[in-house]
């Protein structure tokens, strides 16, 4: 670490994930600095949901470490890393649909909740207070910034897919998370869509002070949006850096265009090579 440079809040160090003979990761290492925009990308089949299922605590690597501001999470329950702060949405959306918006939302507060059962069963006391206070935080903090108040009280199942994809980062919100983990928070959106999440992205780390790690295939949001790009592909990392390095890198251009894939990640290599040429 260089002096004066702020420690990293998450860290992982060479994991390796295997199923069966087949590993999804192979020695991953990155890091992730406090208040900054990361992104993992790479090609379908790289590694990344894998990856971000290892960090939240779904799976367990059989070698390496992760460590959350300098604690050592490798062993650590999803609950409990939930409670220390690390939130995550899906790439497929894991909401309660015959639910309304507000009750989803009040789920990713369980886990930070003090009153026992008893207390929720008869409702008085602390678990009233507590009630009440987390329905205020989340209706004139979340859902405001979010601007869903107009779909507060309307079940999940008869919401679009972008309103939905909103909520379920609401969700995450509700966990007061220090790194908020999102899974291609942007895909089937259209470009409205698309644009009200990526404002939504960078209002979190500049209003809420919360870390971002996200997966995502829109290069363009990819490279407006973050501070740090890390490649993977194979399962291997193979690039790491800023976004202008990223695209410049010949590992990185040979693993996309060499895939067939035609998209916006084609131009904007060809125009970074363009430059540096």
């Amino acid at each position: 670490m260089h002096p004066g440079k702020a420690s990293p809040i998450l860290e992982v160090e060479g994991l390796t994930l295997s199923f069966g003979g087949i590993k999804a990761l192979t020695d991953v290492g990155f890091e992730v600095a406090p208040g900054s925009i990361t992104t993992v990308i790479g090609p379908n089949g790289a590694g990344k949901t894998s990856l971000f299922n290892t960090i939240s605590g779904f799976y367990k690597p059989s070698v390496g470490r992760i460590r959350f501001q300098g604690a050592d999470i490798t062993a650590t329950r999803p609950p409990e890393r939930a409670r220390l702060g690390l939130a995550r949405s899906f790439q497929n959306i894991a909401l309660f649909r015959g639910m309304t918006v507000l009750d989803n939302i009040k789920l990713g507060r369980h886990a930070h909740l003090r009153t026992n059962v008893f207390d929720a069963l008869v409702y008085f006391g602390r678990a009233r207070h507590e009630e009440m206070k987390l329905r205020e935080e989340i209706e004139e903090r979340i859902i405001d910034f979010l601007e869903i108040d107009h779909i507060r009280h309307m079940p999940v199942s008869v919401l679009s897919y972008g309103l939905q994809k909103r909520v379920e980062m609401a969700r995450a919100l509700a966990m007061r998370p220090k790194v908020l983990m999102l899974d291609e928070p942007v895909a089937g959106m259209n470009r409205e869509e698309t644009e009200d999440m990526a404002r939504f992205i960078l209002d979190v780390r500049e209003e809420w002070g919360v870390t971002v790690l996200m997966v995502e295939h829109d290069m363009g949001m990819v490279m407006d949006l973050s501070d740090h790009v890390v490649v993977l592909n194979f399962g291997q990392v193979i690039a790491d850096g800023t976004p202008a390095e990223v695209q410049a890198d010949p590992e990185v251009i040979k693993a996309y265009l060499g895939s067939g894939e035609v998209s916006e990640l084609r131009q904007r290599l060809h125009q970074a090579l363009a430059v540096e040429a």
